[in-house]
């Protein structure tokens, strides 16, 4: 007797880069480094995304638009003490400077440098350590320029944050 059996997981998009770790449990699935990098290089670029709305899924690439990442990236988390940036202009993904990236590292990055208004905010549980963890996490549009120069954020941010504070450009 042959059984057969099916998956409704997906083949990996990124099977030397990056692991995922699928959990029963909704939005607890996540991204994790299956390689060692320096601080500020090249993870990968993003590839193949499609228009998207806004969406819990999307990732937000200028003031109006939004992606739908279509690879293993949607499953990087948010951390407010992230290990890498998503970089819309140059559609690629990059370790954060002043820190290197190890094999088993989590794959998360810092939302609001993404997202002006979060689709569906939520209680960030990160846990960073000195009161660097933001707790409700709602995009950029509910956090001062203080807090966000903190992290690197896309250029659609600071516009977005120009044009809030009734100035022209970014930081």
């Amino acid at each position: 007797m042959t059984t057969t059996t099916t998956t409704t997981e997906k083949p990996p998009t990124h099977p030397s880069l990056i692991r995922i770790n699928h959990s029963p449990i909704p939005l607890c699935s996540g991204a994790f480094s299956l390689t060692s990098l320096p601080a500020g290089s090249l993870l990968c670029k993003i590839t193949h995304p499609t228009p998207s709305k806004k969406a819990y899924t999307s990732v937000q690439t200028g003031r109006d638009s939004h992606i739908e990442l279509n690879s293993d990236l949607v499953f990087c988390n948010h951390s407010c003490d992230p290990t890498v940036e998503f970089d819309m202009e140059k559609m690629e993904v990059r370790v954060v400077q002043g820190r290197d990236l190890r094999e088993g590292d989590p794959l998360t990055f810092f939302y609001p440098s993404t997202e002006w208004e979060m689709d569906q905010p939520f209680e960030c549980t990160c846990g960073a350590q000195g009161g660097k963890c933001q707790g409700w996490i709602t995009g950029a549009k509910g956090l001062g320029r203080d807090v966000l120069g903190g992290y690197w954020v896309n250029g659609h941010i600071w516009e977005l944050v120009g044009e809030r504070e009734g100035e022209k450009g970014r930081l």
